[in-house]
């Protein structure tokens, strides 16, 4: 049995990578599992699982449960899977990021469990950072572009693109919002069929404030991030303060929106039309998705300028869709922040980015901290090195619902 794990640039066709291992293609040294039967374990191959039990009202995945696949939570749905997949007989399978969105916890458990199945099924981890490489697989490689030829992983540091960070163009027009305060919770408790998600948390967050939120699978991140935004019903009747209102006083959504801009990865799929990169970034300016107005010049001056810093000017007339997965997240982030809102909110920006681009995103994160008065919102799992929220606030779970911990960043080092 051969086990590899393989470190993939962001500029790799993974689908096609993976398709040609799958259906017995695969050249060199990957050729001995041609013959073999594999199954994919990926983020993509779940969500199509739930889609096909929720399709056909099948339980699949887990029949000892009677659960369908999309009622456990992202660690457990995993666990699961990958259950499933043992049961299927496969000779190999292949993990595609793993452990993307999960908790250090789920992280320990789930390189245990590959560990014990490298006994009995051959196993190749595709992974985009060289933390997630693990030490008990015996072959590594790299591969850094559609040729899919297997490379030694370089240990070379600091190769990166440095941004060209010396101007951030200056928002269009000021913000009407210009309290100190931005969003403040007292004693919010929020409860779905009877469980607590959260209890009693209280936070508040400040005008250039720079907040890492982070909690395991299952703490009421999502929840929090639904509160802020205020597309949670849960909020009304509690003291829930956005943007200098009191939820529930007449307030309408579209109000609390533009004071915020966001950034999620599931963002990505609404861009699949044949917007420009420049389009999609302009579109940020009349948060639309693709653009249907003509935008003024001053606009397309913003967006020009913009497009120097990420060092992107020459890419400006390529499709959207066409651009890398780290290119594709810079440029989403751009136009979360084209406006300078008083808040901005970013979901695991870097999630299956490789090393090169998650330095990009950081470099971007950490000057519009330093260069502009936004106050950030940044949520993920991993502390990453590069980056220094000034805070970070913590769901700690506890059966009577997770409660809220506040660290400051002198604390963490």
């Amino acid at each position: 049995m051969q086990h590899w794990d393989i470190l993939l640039s962001n500029q790799v066709n993974k689908k096609n990578f993976i398709d040609n291992i799958l259906s017995g293609e695969a050249k060199g040294e990957l050729a001995v599992f041609n013959t073999l039967k594999g199954i994919l374990f990926s983020d993509i191959a779940i969500e199509k699982f739930i889609e096909k039990e929720y399709q056909y009202d099948s339980v699949e995945a887990s029949p000892e449960s009677h659960r369908q696949l999309r009622t456990f939570s992202s660690g457990e749905r995993k666990k699961e899977f990958l259950k499933y997949c043992i049961s299927q007989k496969p000779d190999f399978i292949i993990f595609d990021n793993p452990f993307d969105h999960l908790d250090q916890a789920s992280r320990v458990i789930l390189a245990e469990s590959l560990k014990d199945l490298t006994q009995d099924i051959s196993i190749i981890q595709l992974v985009s950072r060289v933390t997630d490489v693990l030490n008990f697989v015996p072959n590594k490689a790299q591969i850094k572009d559609d040729t899919f030829e297997l490379q030694p992983i370089s240990k070379t540091e600091n190769h990166f693109k440095i941004l060209n960070t010396s101007e951030i163009p200056k928002a269009l027009e000021e913000h009407s919002f210009h309290e100190s305060v931005l969003i403040k919770m007292e004693n919010v408790s929020v409860i779905y069929e009877e469980r607590k998600i959260i209890d009693n948390i209280s936070w508040t967050i400040k005008q250039g404030e720079f907040w890492q939120l982070i909690g395991p699978n299952g703490s009421g991140k999502s929840t929090i991030l639904s509160l802020i935004t205020g597309d949670n019903p849960k909020g009304f009747g509690q003291n829930l303060f956005l943007f200098g209102r009191k939820k529930g006083t007449g307030e309408s959504v579209w109000d609390i929106k533009k004071q915020i801009g966001i950034f999620t990865t599931s963002m990505t799929d609404l861009f699949q039309k044949s917007h420009t990169l420049e389009q999609m970034i302009l579109s940020g300016f009349f948060d639309s998705i693709g653009l249907y107005i003509e935008p003024t010049t001053h606009q397309k001056q913003i967006v020009t300028q913009w497009l120097e810093v990420i060092g992107m000017a020459a890419l400006r007339k390529k499709r959207f869709i066409d651009l890398s997965v780290g290119q594709q997240r810079i440029a989403l982030i751009v136009r979360a922040v084209l406006k300078h809102p008083p808040l901005l909110i970013l979901d695991e920006p870097v999630e299956g980015l490789d090393d090169e681009n998650v330095d990009l995103v950081i470099q971007l994160i950490n000057t519009i901290k330093q260069e502009t008065n936004v106050t950030i919102l940044y949520v993920s799992h991993r502390i990453e090195s590069g980056l220094a929220p000034t805070s970070v606030f913590e769901l700690v779970p506890a059966p009577t619902g997770s409660i809220g911990k506040i660290n400051y960043h002198s604390e963490l080092n």
